[in-house]
């Protein structure tokens, strides 16, 4: 494991982070309501968007990688013409912000989870396809199984909420957690759910049963913000206060652990092939590590 660079970004928060499946190009969004899209070989910045009127929370590239979406403070999701970067459409459904993106696994929709509650999903022509309200409280994760057929949602509360789609109808909801639940990621094709709750608990359910098959306890007085899955499956970087932590996913084994200079790590982001992790901190940075 090797640092490659460490590079201001931002003039606030560095709140989300996607590389492209060429590893050509890292895409950030911040607290300064600005996006970013800097050239992996170098590091320089390739072009600078500001589009929202408040922070950019979170991003997802569409599968094609034709399209970015981002929501943010502003209340709004945009979709861009990647990379080029021009304003395709600009979306509301409530006065609320927008807390979390995502594309379905074909790339025909675009999901947006909001505070107060609720999904929309729009096709990427801008249109609403359905929405509904997901919880009673803010969410912050939500994640499509990979035949795009559900959607798992969560955040503030206790239960992670199931929906098929299209039609928004609810189907199903875990309990286990306490106080809140983020980080929805579904792995290993579908068979499996990961979600990170609050008081750094990491849940593995088995989707056909719904059951945990998995539970793990992070350091309980550290502060947690995310997990986050590699591309294939095998590693998750655990963003921790001022470090990241890496673990191998079957044994659940410390693996390494990544001091960052800053105290709040915001964002993480893997490179495609998994050899490149990219975390964003509070201090307005953005630092790269080879993972060889």
């Amino acid at each position: 494991m090797q640092k490659m660079a460490s590079f201001l970004a931002h003039d606030n928060y560095v709140l989300a982070l996607k590389f492209t499946s060429d590893k050509q190009t890292l895409v950030s969004g911040g607290m300064d309501s600005v996006i970013r899209l800097w050239d992996v070989q170098d590091w320089n910045m390739k072009r600078s968007v500001t589009g929202h009127a408040n922070s950019v929370h979170t991003m997802d590239l569409a599968v094609d990688e034709k399209q970015l979406a981002t929501g943010s403070t502003d209340r709004t999701v945009k979709l861009w013409s990647f990379p080029q970067m021009e304003l395709m459409h600009s979306l509301q459904d409530r006065k609320k912000t927008v807390a979390t993106v995502s594309f379905s696994p074909d790339g025909q929709w675009m999901a947006a989870g909001s505070y107060g509650g609720r999904v929309a999903i729009w096709s990427r022509d801008g249109e609403l396809v359905v929405a509904f309200a997901a919880s009673k409280k803010n969410l912050s994760s939500i994640a499509f199984a990979p035949n795009g057929k559900l959607l798992a949602a969560a955040g503030l509360g206790d239960d992670i909420t199931l929906w098929s789609l299209p039609e928004g109808e609810q189907v199903g909801t875990l309990k286990g957690h306490i106080i809140a639940v983020g980080s929805l990621r579904f792995i290993q094709n579908g068979r499996r759910l990961v979600s990170m709750g609050y008081r750094q608990a990491i849940r593995f359910w088995d989707t056909a049963t719904w059951e945990t098959v998995a539970e793990h306890q992070l350091e309980p007085d550290s502060e947690t913000r995310g997990v986050l899955i590699s591309p294939n499956e095998d590693q998750a970087a655990i963003s921790m206060e001022s470090r990241v932590q890496l673990r191998h996913v079957s044994s659940w084994e410390l693996q390494a652990e990544i001091p960052i200079g800053t105290k709040v790590v915001s964002s993480l982001a893997y490179s495609v092939d998994g050899q490149l992790l990219a975390a964003g901190g509070a201090d307005k940075k953005i630092r790269i590590w080879s993972l060889l």
